[in-house]
C-alpha cells in the first residue's frame, strides 16, 4: 500500500505546495481522496499516471475538488471507458452534473455520483472505505480505508507432522477448507485452525479532511490505524483562529492521534503562512509520542504489514 501526498497545503497553494489531494494505491486499485487544483501536474511529477478507480471528496470547498474537472477531461482525452465513481457528502450529484455539463461533449465514460453519510461503507476487493462525519461548518466527511483481516501464518512443520502432503492439501488449508488424510488406518479430518495461526490485521489509513478535532464512534473505527492523516492548518498559537474557521491545530491532531493509538501521524492542510514545520511537529509531539511528520508535496509513504 502506497500513500502519495500530492497536495498538502491549506486553502491557498504556495510555490511548493498544492491544495488537498491524497492518492492511495492498494494492490491494483488507485483511489483519490480530494482532488485540489493542480492535481494532474502533481500526478505527472509523482509519475503515478492518471488511472484512478474512484474519487472520495471530503466537502465542497473549492480547494478540495477544483482539480477534478480537468482530470476528468484528461481521462476522456485518453479514451477512458470505465465508469468513474465519485463519492462525497450531500451535493455530490449536483457537482457531478456540473462537471458533465461544462464538458460540452460526451466524456466517453460515466461519472457516477454516490452520496455518503456518517457510517456509510464502500466495499472493494479486500478492503472497505468507511465515511465518518467531521466538524467543518458544512456537510463534510472523513474516510477510513480498512483492509480485511489476513489469514494467520501457516505452520508448515505442524502440517507435515499431521501427515498432510504439501500439494495440493497445503493450499486448501490456507484457503480455509478442511482436508482429510489417512492416519493409522483411519480417515482424519484436519481443520484450517489446526495448522493456521490467529488472523492478522490488515492495514488502516484514516484521512480526516478539514475538521475541528471531534470525538465519537468514528474513533473506534479508526483505532490502531497505521496512518492518521489529520488537518493541522495552524500551530497551537492560532487556536482561536482554528476554532473560528473549523480547522485543527497541530496539537489538536496530536491529541486525536494519541486517543486512537495511531501508529503514525501525518500533518496536512498547512496554512500558507507557514514556511517551516518545526512548530507543528513540536505542538503535535506534546500530546502524541508516535511517529509524526508533515509531508512535503510528492512525498510517498509505503505502509508495510505490521508483521513484516
Amino acid at each position: 500500500m502506497q500513500v502519495y501526498f500530492l497536495g498538502t497545503s491549506g486553502a491557498l497553494p504556495t510555490p511548493n505546495k498544492n491544495p488537498a489531494c491524497i492518492m492511495i494505491r492498494r494492490g491494483s486499485d488507485t483511489l483519490l481522496f480530494d482532488c485540489g487544483e493542480g492535481a494532474q501536474q502533481q500526478m505527472m511529477r509523482a509519475k503515478t499516471g492518471f488511472t484512478v478507480d474512484a474519487v472520495f471528496i471530503t466537502h465542497w470547498h473549492a480547494d478540495h475538488y477544483l482539480g477534478l474537472p480537468g482530470l476528468v477531461q484528461t481521462m476522456s482525452f485518453m479514451g477512458r471507458k470505465e465508469p468513474l465513481y465519485v463519492y462525497g457528502p450531500r451535493w455530490v450529484s449536483e457537482f457531478v452534473r456540473s462537471v458533465i455539463s461544462i464538458s460540452r461533449k460526451n466524456l466517453g465514460f460515466e461519472m457516477i455520483p454516490v452520496e455518503l453519510s456518517h457510517g456509510s461503507v464502500v466495499p472493494f476487493s479486500g478492503y472497505t472505505v468507511r465515511a465518518f462525519s467531521t466538524d467543518h461548518g458544512m456537510p463534510s466527511l472523513g474516510y477510513i480505508l480498512c483492509e480485511d483481516e489476513r489469514p494467520g501464518r501457516f505452520d508448515r512443520e505442524k502440517a507435515i507432522s499431521l501427515g498432510i502432503s504439501p500439494v495440493p492439501l497445503f493450499g486448501r488449508l490456507q484457503r480455509g477448507s478442511p482436508v482429510e488424510v489417512e492416519k493409522d488406518g483411519r480417515t482424519v479430518t484436519i481443520l484450517p485452525s489446526d495448522v493456521m495461526g490467529e488472523p492478522r490485521p490488515g492495514r488502516k489509513v484514516v484521512y480526516t479532511g478539514d475538521t475541528r478535532p471531534k470525538s465519537g464512534e468514528w474513533m473506534d473505527w479508526a483505532r490502531d490505524c497505521d496512518l492518521l492523516i489529520h488537518d493541522a492548518t495552524f500551530d497551537d498559537s492560532e487556536q482561536e483562529r482554528a476554532m473560528e474557521v473549523c480547522h485543527s491545530t497541530a496539537g489538536d491532531a496530536g491529541r486525536i492521534a494519541s486517543e486512537i493509538s495511531a501508529k503514525t501521524l501525518a500533518l496536512v492542510h498547512i496554512s500558507s503562512r507557514y514556511v517551516h514545520m518545526a512548530s507543528h511537529i513540536e505542538d503535535a509531539g506534546k500530546y502524541y509520542e508516535g511517529n509524526i511528520f508533515a509531508p512535503d508535496d510528492l512525498t510517498m509513504t509505503e505502509l508495510p504489514f505490521r508483521d513484516e
